[in-house]
């Protein structure tokens, strides 16, 4: 299977257990692996033909930013689930990061990564 591979995906949302953590927000980054055939697009050179990655990571910030979740399970889910249902995708493999996240010890990154094929 083919894939289109986003890195870095980056925004500002509202999301954690705390209600101010989700008041005061964070920073989030989201790593997205779409399967679907390209042997169509590899051949008519033709965006029709292919997904517009432009609008996955559109639709990615949209809903990192504008909707808040206690967890990042459940914005993984969401996320991976609107994909599926507005892109021609096989499976999408989803990881969201939360960067530095308000916990004791200094961490880097807290992260989730999900896959789902399309039901």
């Amino acid at each position: 299977m083919d894939s289109i591979i986003i890195k870095g995906i980056r925004f500002h949302g509202h999301h954690g257990v705390p209600e101010a953590e989700r008041q005061v927000g964070g920073h989030y980054e989201i790593d997205a692996t779409l399967c679907c055939s390209l042997v169509n697009a590899g051949k008519t050179d033709a965006l029709e033909d292919t997904i517009d990655y432009a609008s996955v990571v559109n639709l990615i910030v949209d809903i990192g930013t504008q909707q808040s979740f206690q967890l990042i399970e459940a914005l993984a889910e969401t996320i991976t689930s609107e994909i599926l249902h507005r892109f021609p995708i096989d499976t999408v493999q989803l990881t969201v990061k939360k960067l530095h996240p308000p916990i004791e010890q200094p961490i880097t990154y807290f992260a989730v990564e999900i896959c789902r094929p399309k039901e």
